[in-house]
């Protein structure tokens, strides 16, 4: 077992400990090559086995050792007085490792309860341990370690910790089990029934909070959640992309991930900015379910069924009333299918009064005849949500009565199609329609719900969108991610109050502000847009003071500039991430191609490969990059509305430097408070 206390520099606890991570790497190979020797042949049927092979082959894949990934990254030792419920040594990593013969944990989840003193025990509070000991590694190898004494004084910055947050990197995003802080910790660790909001600023690690929350609930509520579903929503599929490999390093490898677009289906068509607001906004629930309810008619004439010689009658006025009392009080296509059955019902009922005795198979018999269908198709006749919304915004009498006390005369104008598709089958749905339509598919027929969804960068979203996700998560919890500074589309939330009234979720917000990541000089100068798109949230602040961090010039040539500042920042540690106007991004590929840079441009469907990118500005959000080329900050504020919220996104992208290069002025807001 190693020393307790030593000197960092020892050699023979470095021996020791590289010791225990060689014990405890072989130990998970025996793990892995015992799960994969498992057989499902003692299934007892062929469901039941492809059920078993599939949950055996989950295990063998979630117990894969990734070399350069160290197996812990901290370890605990016990105060002496602390009682037998403690382990005398523990130490916290990314999975748990024990030693087949005698079972003997070797490394202990981070997820486990003991686990949580890692992150939250201190000299005010030691939870019974008195040495916390930080590990660092270098491609997975064991390199130094440091000592916290959690038994009294205090505990300065660790070098380690600072060391592993600042660490260049490359590719997707990685996890942060190592590094996640005690009031992160708090928001991880919430329970599963609980759903929590939190209001991050730029590099307080929001994204990563919520991605290992989902990992905690995967573990600690396994069972239910295998059963009832883990979903990931992002805003789009690079940032998707960008995040993949965080809960596969965590062991969970069957947790599906999707944008909005994926959920409701792919936007057609577009449309004026002042429409797709309107579409968002909440009343239009109200709006839907009218219309799609005023598909339900008054019947002009009575039921007439025959059954051999004998005729059966029910008159309009039974009739409508069977429907009246169905109307609203359930989905309008299980509304639709019980209408049938009460109208078979009566018919039943007339026919017991003639001395017949029908049963439940004459009941399902007559509500599938062609009289009752008849009826049926003329009062509650079938419909889709297409055809529904496309009559809605191109009939104008059914969108003034369904829309009569809730939108005004002008805002109806904005929603009729100046000219509308021939039929539905033919409609440009927009990303606002497909919103719209999943409602209305909810009207018709319940929307299953998941155990718990995950939504970054929620404060993009339209209220009718949070309501399609609300729907998906009506009898979980949620955990929702973002930043109202952050928010770049034509109806970005205000407040987090409406967006959990929306998704139908209590839930607690709270605010992070601590920045890790970005550095201090470069959260300054990005954060002088503050006022002027959220003024109600609290300043950002970074642990980082990030001296030398930040550079803003003017200059003749942007393209030729980027290139040369893209060369220079390739020479140093990290990725790169080149920012530009969208419109510009071809011409700074040209650039970068004609200086000979080795470079990929960042699309809607990948994070990107290549150390240098050129990232078009409405790709940026969710990513950073170890070092950020701004070109024409005031281009990206004059492309978009909301387009001082894109820049607040873009200039907050960068973990070590930030240089903004541009041609024009600056906008106004950047100028030096």
């Amino acid at each position: 077992m190693p020393a307790e206390s030593a000197d960092p520099s020892e050699p023979a606890v470095l021996a020791a400990e590289r010791a225990h991570l060689a014990e405890s790497r072989a130990a998970l190979r025996r793990m892995r090559e015992h799960a994969a020797s498992l057989s499902a042949d003692v299934a007892a049927d062929w469901v039941s086995k492809q059920f078993l092979e599939s949950l055996l082959d989950q295990r063998v894949e979630a117990l894969a050792d990734h070399p350069d990934t160290p197996l812990f990254f901290g370890r605990m030792d016990r105060d002496g007085a602390a009682g037998p419920d403690l382990p005398a040594v523990m130490y916290v990593g990314r999975r748990h490792v024990h030693d087949g013969d005698e079972g003997r944990p070797l490394v202990l989840d981070w997820r486990a309860p003991v686990s949580r003193a890692f992150y939250q025990a201190g000299p005010a509070d030691p939870m019974g341990w008195r040495l916390r000991r930080r590990f660092g590694f270098r491609a997975g190898e064991l390199t130094a370690f440091e000592d916290e004494p959690l038994d009294g004084g205090d505990i300065g910055p660790s070098r380690i910790l600072t060391e592993e947050i600042e660490r260049p990197r490359t590719g997707p995003m990685r996890d942060i089990v190592a590094t996640i802080q005690p009031e992160q910790d708090e928001i991880v660790r919430a329970d599963l029934p609980r759903s929590v909001c939190v209001q991050g600023a730029p590099g307080t690690g929001k994204t990563a909070v919520g991605l290992h929350r989902a990992a905690y609930l995967l573990f600690t509520h396994r069972e239910r959640l295998s059963r009832s579903g883990v979903l990931i929503v992002g805003p789009n599929r690079a940032f998707l992309a960008y995040i993949s490999a965080v809960l596969p390093a965590l062991g969970e490898v069957r947790v599906e991930q999707a944008t909005i677009d994926d959920l409701l289906g792919a936007p057609l068509g577009d449309e004026p900015a002042a429409t797709a607001a309107l579409k968002g906004d909440a009343r239009m629930a109200d709006v839907l379910r009218r219309a799609l309810w005023l598909h339900v008619r008054k019947p002009e004439e009575g039921l007439v069924v025959t059954r051999g010689a004998a005729r059966y009658r029910l008159a309009d006025h039974e009739i409508r009333e069977i429907a009246a009392a169905l109307r609203g009080t359930t989905r309008y296509g299980s509304g639709r299918a019980a209408f049938a059955q009460r109208l078979a019902h009566q018919i039943l009922v007339r026919m017991e009064r003639r001395g017949e005795a029908p049963d439940d198979r004459v009941q399902d018999q007559v509500a599938r005849s062609r009289p009752v269908k008849q009826v049926l198709d003329a009062v509650w006749p079938k419909v889709s949500a297409e055809q529904v919304l496309h009559r809605l915004l191109s009939d104008a009498d059914l969108l003034r009565a369904a829309a009569k006390g809730v939108l005004d005369e002008d805002e109806q104008a904005v929603l009729l199609t100046a000219r509308p598709a021939r039929s539905h089958r033919s409609a440009r749905w927009t990303a606002a329609d497909r919103a719209l339509l999943d409602e209305l598919n909810d009207l018709m027929e319940r929307t299953a719900s998941l155990g718990h969804l995950v939504v970054d960068e929620a404060q993009d979203l339209s209220a009718m969108q949070l309501r399609a996700l609300g729907r998906r998560c009506a009898t979980g919890s949620a955990t929702v991610l973002g930043d109202l500074a952050q928010g770049t589309t034509a109806w970005s939330a205000r407040t987090w109050k409406e967006v959990l009234a929306h998704l139908g979720q209590d839930g607690e917000v709270t605010e992070l502000t601590l920045g890790f990541r970005v550095p201090g000089t470069v959260l300054d100068f990005a954060a002088r847009l503050l006022p002027h798109v959220a003024p109600g949230l609290e300043r950002p602040r970074s642990l980082r003071a990030g001296a030398g961090a930040l550079t803003v010039r003017r200059v003749a040539d942007p393209a030729a500039a980027a290139a040369e500042a893209a060369r220079a920042a390739l020479a140093r540690p990290g990725s790169v991430g080149l920012i530009v106007p969208d419109a510009r991004a071809g011409a700074h590929a040209a650039a970068l191609e004609a200086a000979g840079l080795e470079h990929e441009v960042l699309g809607p469907e990948s994070a990107g490969a290549a150390r240098l990118l050129v990232v078009p500005a409405t790709l940026a959000k969710g990513l950073e990059y170890d070092h950020v080329i701004v070109v024409e900050p005031a281009a990206i504020a004059a492309a978009e509305a909301r387009g001082l919220a894109r820049l607040y996104v873009v200039l907050t992208r960068a973990v070590t430097t930030l240089t903004v290069l541009h041609e024009d002025d600056l906008p106004a807001e950047l100028a030096a408070p």
